[in-house]
C-alpha cells in the first residue's frame, strides 16, 4: 500500500487522520467522483474503524464498490497507523490500529494539557445571548434551558479559542415599570429592598399589578411615572435602579446556585438600547427598506408571509410613536456588531421565537448591519415538561420558581448521598450533594437534543444508572479512587499504555476522539453530543474496570492500566467541566 500523500495530521484523533488519507486516495482512484470523496470513517463493531465513503464514490463513478475499495486501499499508506486492514465485499474497508500506534498516540494525549482539544481553524468574536430574566419577576423553570445551554455553549466556544462575550439581555424597561416604581414608593424603599432581596419578586410584581387594575389613582400615577422615567427624570431613574439592582442581586443568587458563569457585569438590559432606538427609523428609511403601514413604520423582509400568504411586517415604530421588541432587538444586533465587533451572534432562545428572530436577522442584513463575515444564529430549544407531558408546573398549577427547583435537587441529592455514601460527612457531604443535585439537573437537560422537549423526572435524573449526571460523576470518582488506592503520587501515572485487552483498546479509541467530539459539539451548538460521548466513555470505563484488574495486575500491566485510568478521570472531569458540572473526587 503506497501513496505520496500521507502526511502527519495535527489531530490526535486517528479517525480524522484516516479520513484525510482515505479521502485523498478516493479522489485519486475515482477522479470522476469529485465531491463524493468523503471517506466517512466511523467506529465499527467489525474493526476499530470502518471506511464507508467508498460506496458513494463508486456509485458516482460507476465503479464496483469492492474494486474501488481495493484500489483506494492500495493508494493509502497506513504503515504507521494500522497492522490489520481488509476490504469487505460491500466496499467497506475495515481498519485496526497497531498497538504501537495506539501507545504513541495515547502518550501524546497524556502529555497534552488540552487533552486533544484544539482551537478552531478560524476563531471569532462571539456574543452569546442567554438567560433573559425580567426585573421584578421571579426566575422560573422556563429560564432553566436557556441558562444551562447558554452556559455550556460559552464554555465550549471558549475551549475552541473563540473570544466569547456573555450577554444577559434582561427585561428592565417598558410601561410596567411605571407601576413597579409607584408600588416601591408606596411601600417604601427599605421594605421593597427587603422583599426583592429575599426573592419575593413575583409577589412584588403581583401586588403592583393588582393595585394598577383596581386603583385608578395608582394607575394614573403609574402612567405618569412611565413618562418621567423615559424622559430621564433623576428621581424616577434612581428608583428604577433600585428595582434593577435588587433583582440583579437575586438573579446572581440563582446563577451561583446553578453554577453558571453569568455575573452582573454580563447584564445588558433593554434599557441599554433605549437611546439607540430613535436612529433606527431614519437609518432604515435611508437604506430604502422602511415602509409605512397603517401608520406604523415597518420593514417587510422577503420570504416571510402570514397564513393567508400576505407579507409579514417587522414593526420598528408603532403608530403611537413607541418602540417595541423588534426595535430593541434590531438596536441590539447593531450594537453588538458595531461596539463589540462581534462576528457571530448566538441567541439561545426558545423555539417559539424563531420567526421573530429570523425576521430581525433578515432586516439587519437588508440594512447592512450584518455584512459578509458576520452572522446571527438562533439556537432554539424545546420545553421542560412535567409528567403529564405539559409545561412543567408546581402541583398547584403555578410556574415553578427556579431557585426552589434547585434547592429541591440539592435536598434530594443529600438524601441520596446519605444512603449511598454514609462515609461522607460535614462539608464534604454537603459539597458532594450540591455537585450531584445541580449536576443531575444540568446533565438531564444538556443530554437531550436541545431542539426536543423533555420530561422532568427526578428519579431518572438522580439515578446512578444510565445516561445521567450521577452516573458520570460516579465513574469519575471511581477512577480517582483507584488512583488513590494505588499509593502512587498524583501526577506520576506516566507509564506507557499497552492496550492488549479489548476493553483497554476501546478506552484508547474513546479517549483519542475527545478533541473531535468537543469540536463537533461546539460547531453544532449541541452539548448533547458531548454528553453522549462522555456517557460512552464512562460506560466503557466501567466495562474495563470489571474486566481488567488494575491494582492486582502484574507491575507493567498495572502501570499501564493506572495511566489509562488517570487519563479517563482527566477527560471525564474536563468534559463535565465544559458542561458546567462539578466532579467530586469521592462519591
Amino acid at each position: 500500500m503506497t501513496t505520496s500523500s500521507a502526511t502527519a495530521s495535527s489531530s490526535l484523533d486517528p479517525a480524522a487522520e484516516l479520513d484525510r488519507r482515505f479521502a485523498a486516495s478516493i479522489e485519486q482512484a475515482a477522479p470522476s467522483a469529485a465531491g463524493h470523496a468523503d471517506a466517512a470513517v466511523r467506529r465499527s463493531r467489525r474493526a476499530d474503524y470502518q471506511v464507508n465513503g467508498i460506496i458513494a464514490a463508486a456509485k458516482a463513478s460507476g465503479a464496483r464498490p469492492a474494486d474501488l475499495a481495493t484500489e483506494v486501499l492500495a493508494r493509502t499508506d497506513l504503515s504507521d497507523l494500522a497492522d490489520d486492514v481488509s476490504v469487505a465485499n460491500a466496499g467497506f474497508i475495515n481498519v485496526n490500529l497497531s498497538e504501537k500506534y495506539l501507545t504513541q498516540a495515547i502518550g501524546r494525549l497524556r502529555d497534552d494539557p488540552r487533552l486533544g482539544t484544539q482551537p478552531a481553524d478560524v476563531t471569532q468574536i462571539v456574543v452569546v445571548d442567554y438567560s433573559h430574566p425580567n426585573v421584578a419577576k421571579e426566575m422560573h423553570v422556563g429560564h432553566l434551558r436557556t441558562t444551562i445551554i447558554g452556559d455550556a455553549i460559552v464554555r465550549l466556544m471558549q475551549r475552541q479559542g473563540h473570544a466569547v462575550i456573555r450577554e444577559n439581555h434582561i427585561g428592565d424597561w417598558g410601561t410596567p415599570f411605571g407601576m413597579l416604581i409607584e408600588h416601591l414608593v408606596d411601600i417604601g424603599e427599605a421594605k421593597a429592598a427587603r422583599e426583592l432581596s429575599v426573592g419575593d419578586l413575583t409577589e412584588f410584581y403581583q401586588e403592583a399589578r393588582v393595585k394598577f387594575d383596581s386603583d385608578q389613582d395608582f394607575a394614573d400615577r403609574s402612567r405618569k411615572r412611565v413618562v418621567t422615567l423615559q424622559s430621564g427624570d433623576p428621581v424616577s431613574r434612581r428608583l428604577w435602579q433600585v428595582l434593577v439592582d435588587q433583582s440583579a442581586a437575586y438573579f446572581q443568587r440563582v446563577y451561583d446556585e446553578l453554577e453558571v458563569e453569568l455575573t452582573p457585569d454580563d447584564i445588558m438590559g433593554e434599557s441599554a438600547y433605549n437611546d439607540m432606538l430613535p436612529a433606527l427609523v431614519p437609518d432604515l428609511r435611508a437604506a430604502g427598506i422602511l415602509v409605512e403601514s397603517d401608520g406604523a413604520q415597518c420593514v417587510f423582509p422577503p420570504g416571510f408571509t402570514g397564513r393567508d400568504g400576505s407579507p409579514l411586517p417587522l414593526i420598528v415604530q408603532k403608530k403611537d410613536g413607541g418602540y417595541g421588541y423588534a426595535a430593541t432587538d434590531l438596536a441590539t444586533i447593531r450594537d453588538r456588531v458595531d461596539r463589540l465587533g462581534a462576528t457571530l451572534l448566538l441567541y439561545v432562545v426558545g423555539a417559539p421565537q424563531r420567526l421573530h428572530l429570523e425576521m430581525c436577522f433578515a432586516v439587519a442584513r437588508m440594512a447592512g448591519w450584518l455584512k459578509a463575515g458576520r452572522e446571527a444564529i438562533h439556537v432554539p430549544f424545546g420545553t421542560v415538561l412535567g409528567p403529564d407531558k405539559k409545561p412543567f408546573r408546581t402541583r398547584a398549577g403555578g410556574t415553578t420558581k427556579l431557585i426552589d427547583l434547585l434547592d429541591e435537587a440539592v435536598a434530594k441529592a443529600e438524601r441520596l448521598v446519605d444512603e449511598k455514601s454514609p462515609h461522607l460527612t460535614g462539608d464534604e457531604r454537603n459539597e458532594v450533594a450540591q455537585a450531584v443535585g445541580i449536576g443531575a439537573i444540568k446533565y438531564a437537560d444538556l443530554s437531550v437534543d436541545r431542539n426536543r422537549d423533555y420530561v422532568f423526572d427526578w428519579d431518572r435524573m438522580l439515578s446512578f444508572d444510565g445516561n445521567t449526571g450521577p452516573y458520570l460523576q460516579y465513574a469519575h470518582a471511581r477512577a480517582r479512587s483507584v488512583l488513590r488506592k494505588s499509593g502512587e503520587q498524583k501526577g506520576s501515572f506516566g507509564a506507557h499504555v499497552h492496550p492488549a485487552h479489548p476493553g483497554e483498546r476501546e478506552l484508547c479509541l474513546d479517549l483519542l476522539s475527545y478533541g473531535t467530539e468537543v469540536a463537533q459539539a461546539s460547531a453544532d451548538y449541541s452539548p448533547h453530543k458531548l454528553c453522549g460521548y462522555l456517557h460512552k466513555l464512562a460506560s466503557d470505563f466501567t466495562a474495563f474496570y470489571e474486566a481488567c484488574p488494575v491494582l492486582s495486575a502484574e507491575p507493567e500491566i498495572r502501570a499501564s492500566r493506572l495511566a489509562l485510568t488517570a487519563l479517563v478521570a482527566d477527560v471525564l472531569r474536563d468534559g463535565l467541566g465544559l458542561l458546567g458540572i462539578e466532579t467530586p473526587e469521592r462519591l
